[in-house]
């Protein structure tokens, strides 16, 4: 089984309020891209990575991320496009037909951990398909444009995705080749969705959160501090 990992990483940190990408702010003075690539390059079941960065951060990023830090890794920078869809699929191209499965997971999430990721590495044996995802704690209600609630779902049957989500790699492809550029897609699994291929859902953690505003930062920080006592 040969394994590439997709890590789209061209967001702008908007809601971040910040002009700087978010995966290069610190993190326990660390940049948050380097959190989320040493698990990758730390695990032996990996052979291929690529980062997806907007175009005029390669140089940056080349230098002062994949070179500082990961001089000796296998890792390729590739520009990515204006939608998170073409950006992953930017990533998806730089592939050769030997690798068998993809695992695309955000830049963004830093606290992967290795456990979870033999996890969904060790699903891929028995599925095409798998993403990650957490049971909801909270109630959700479906509203109208008017703010109006229109029903309550069961909760039992939703759960919060997250990524890494995991793929065989010629299906994933196919894929996006197949599915309309207007679908409205807002993870990787969503396009087999569409193609009524199943995906199986792996347990994830509420540590692996993404980072998207000041105070997901201010949480990540402690769960690192926390973790480094426990070491």
């Amino acid at each position: 089984m040969t394994i590439g990992v997709v890590i789209p990483a061209a967001g702008q940190g908007k809601r971040m309020g910040s002009r700087q990408n978010k995966i290069y702010m610190e993190l326990n003075s660390y940049p948050i891209l380097y959190y989320t690539l040493l698990v990758f390059t730390e695990n032996r079941k990996i052979d291929q990575i690529v980062v997806v960065v907007r175009e005029d951060e390669l140089e940056y990023c080349q230098k002062d991320i994949i070179d500082r830090y990961f001089p000796a890794e296998k890792i390729k920078l590739v520009a990515g496009g204006k939608t998170r869809r073409e950006s992953v699929y930017a990533g998806l191209k730089v592939f050769s037909p030997a690798i068998d499965y993809v695992i695309i997971h955000d830049g963004a999430r830093p606290l992967i951990t290795q456990n979870l990721l033999n996890d969904i590495i060790d699903a891929l044996k028995e599925n095409d398909a798998v993403s990650v995802g957490t049971k909801l704690k909270d109630t959700v209600k479906v509203i109208d444009e008017k703010n109006t609630v229109i029903k309550t779902p069961e909760r039992d049957s939703l759960i919060a995705v997250q990524t890494p989500q995991a793929f065989l790699y010629r299906e994933i492809m196919e894929a996006h080749q197949k599915v309309p550029q207007d679908y409205p897609v807002t993870d990787d699994a969503s396009l087999l969705e569409y193609l009524n291929k199943p995906v199986k859902i792996v347990e994830g953690s509420e540590e692996n959160i993404k980072i998207t505003t000041s105070f997901d930062l201010l949480i990540a920080e402690k769960i690192l501090e926390r973790r480094s006592m426990q070491d």
